[in-house]
This record gives structure tokens, sequence and C-alpha cells, in this order.
């Protein structure tokens, strides 16, 4: 397998973070039921060798389906407001087992690290107080966009496979 370019894995790796926490947020703003769509699912998982791990504020979630129940029927409404972001490529060589690899040029065949903080605002008030957030993500390719070679506005790139939420102040 072709070494990945470091100029290719800095632009996609920076790309992929500003369009996942530009879209990722908003969703959690005002569409959680869409939340569900931007983790890898678990029929795609290979038990031994890859896992969903989801942690919010310390306690474990099993899976995208139980954050989600848990954003909409747990949770009051929520404002997140994003201060910065930063990327790492963790695995430039990343293929989930049974996907079909991007072309190597792509640059898409790694697994991204995103670090997020900010401030969120829990219920309905506008005048609520605001709270520190961080939160660590590892994004891995879709597998359904490999296997399409098609970028639509429905299938997203990148998919969440590791988060670690938690309010900090």
């Amino acid at each position: 397998m072709a070494n990945l370019d470091p100029v290719t894995a800095i632009k996609v790796s920076t790309n992929a973070a500003q369009h996942f926490v530009e879209s990722y947020y908003p969703m959690l703003n005002n569409r959680r039921d869409a939340m569900t769509s931007f983790y890898v699912p678990q029929a795609t998982m290979n038990g031994d060798k890859q896992h969903l791990s989801i942690s919010f504020n310390g306690n474990q979630v099993s899976d995208a389906a139980a954050i989600q129940t848990m954003f909409e029927e747990q949770m009051p409404q929520s404002h997140y407001e994003v201060q910065c972001h930063d990327c790492h490529v963790v695995n430039p060589n990343f293929i989930a087992e049974g996907a079909q690899a991007w072309p190597a040029e792509s640059g898409k065949n790694m697994t991204i690290l995103v670090s997020v903080s900010g401030y969120v605002r829990y219920g309905d008030s506008k005048e609520g107080k605001m709270r520190g957030f961080s939160e660590t993500f590892l994004l891995v390719p879709n597998p359904t966009a490999a296997a399409s070679k098609q970028r639509t506005k429905n299938v997203k790139e990148w998919l969440i496979q590791t988060q670690n939420f938690r309010i900090v102040a």
C-alpha cells in the first residue's frame, strides 16, 4: 500500500473535520432525529476488531440509536457553540474489514481524531447558563460512500466510531 502524502492527509483531514463540525452540532441543536446517520452502523462492525464506543459525561452509551433516544427523550433542547476544533490523522492506511477502499490518492482511507471545545446551553431559555464542553471523535471512512464512489448530500464520507463528551465547566 502506498504511503499517504502528508499534504493530502492534512488537506483531507482538515476538510473532513470542518465539514463534520459544521454539520454535527447544528444537527444536535435542530435535527436530533438525524443523529444515527453520523455513526458507523452496528451491522458493519466486526465485533472483536471494531466496535462503536460512545461515552457521554462518563456514561457508556450502547450504540447510535441509544444516544439518539437519550437526546430526543431525556435531554432538554440544547444550543452548542463550537469555539475551536482540531484534527489529526491517526491511521493513514485504514480500510474497514469487508469494505471497499477509496482510491489511494484520495486520502480517504484513514482515521481522523477530531477534538472540539465550546459552550453548550441546555433548555429553551436564551438566557440560560452556557457551560463549557470538550468532545473527541474518531472518524472513519463510510464504507457506503466508498462503495458508491459518489458524494451525495445524504451519504456522509466520514462516520463516528468513537466519541467522548464531557461538560468541563
